[in-house]
């Protein structure tokens, strides 16, 4: 009886990402069917409709989308569109951390963030595991940084947060780790560092 809860827990741990992956993809779907298809059912003749086409019809056209923003004119009224937005108070947080993430998620780990690092906190022996994401500030005002300065995101564990900070090159330490298992490391809490340890 003792081990009944932790038993528990290792069960909930087990099956929760999947009920929750489950659940946003079920929402999804059921959104784009019910806005879409509703759409679809007043063009179309009954014969041509059916359930599950507002689901086809969204993912196709988000794929559409896709490669229409290789246009030129496309991604420039795209362009226009967040440049507006960025002027709306509350709406340019909003809208800017959403275009952020999902920036982050859709493209490649080695587009978003340079090397992977280790920063010692001043006065310890404590390192933090970061990833460069500027060298450049030309441009930028001076006390945010110049030749000698970096930019090193350092992400929090299981992925609720971070903070970027402005160091001397001299104070970081190159990490030898994939920048993909280096932000594993990082978000999981030391818990998971390559793909091969989360094979049983």
């Amino acid at each position: 009886m003792r081990n009944l809860p932790r038993t528990f827990l290792t069960g909930l741990a087990a099956i929760l990402p999947l009920v929750i992956t489950l659940t946003l993809l079920w929402w999804l779907g059921s959104t784009a069917e019910q806005v879409l298809g509703g759409v679809l059912q007043a063009i179309l003749p009954d014969l041509l409709y059916f359930p599950g086409l507002g689901i086809i019809v969204g993912i196709g056209l988000v794929l559409a989308l896709g490669v229409l923003m290789r246009a030129y004119l496309v991604r420039g009224l795209f362009d226009w569109m967040e440049t507006v937005m960025q002027r709306i108070p509350v709406v340019k947080t909003i809208h800017g951390t959403v275009r952020d993430v999902t920036r982050l998620l859709s493209g490649n780990l080695k587009e978003q963030f340079g090397q992977a690092v280790l920063v010692t906190l001043p006065g310890t022996d404590f390192k933090l595991v970061g990833f460069v994401t500027r060298e450049n500030f030309a441009g930028l005002p001076d006390n945010l940084g110049n030749e000698q300065t970096i930019a090193v995101y350092m992400p929090m564990s299981y992925q609720i947060g971070g903070y970027t900070l402005m160091l001397p090159r001299e104070r970081v330490e190159l990490l030898d780790l994939s920048l993909e298992d280096a932000m594993r490391y990082a978000l999981t809490a030391g818990v998971s560092a390559r793909k091969d340890e989360e094979k049983p």
